[in-house]
């Protein structure tokens, strides 16, 4: 499902317009990706928590050379899913 499929069901679903809802979805994205980057999780329960993980400085392999390369420390966004929404991908 893409986002205007995504947006085409929450329209039909809740009655509103479809520019109403692709509002609120990139205000939703938005304040996520704003949040993250600010250090906040954001938990929604019953569907998950997103948040920033640190990724530790690793060595990697360079797949043009062979040559090994240091990958620098970064964060990560990354999403944990809520167990209601385990439960309801596993029916």
């Amino acid at each position: 499902m893409n986002k205007n499929e995504f947006v085409a069901k929450i329209a039909d679903d809740t009655g509103f317009k479809k520019s109403e809802v692709e509002k609120f979805l990139d205000s939703f994205v938005n304040t996520v990706k704003e949040a993250i980057a600010g250090g906040d999780k954001v938990q929604l329960v019953g569907f998950g928590t997103f948040e920033a993980k640190e990724r530790d400085e690793r060595t990697g392999i360079n797949p043009a050379t062979g040559e090994k390369i240091t990958i620098a420390a970064c964060k990560v966004p990354a999403f944990k899913p809520g167990k209601a929404f385990k439960d309801e991908v596993n029916k």
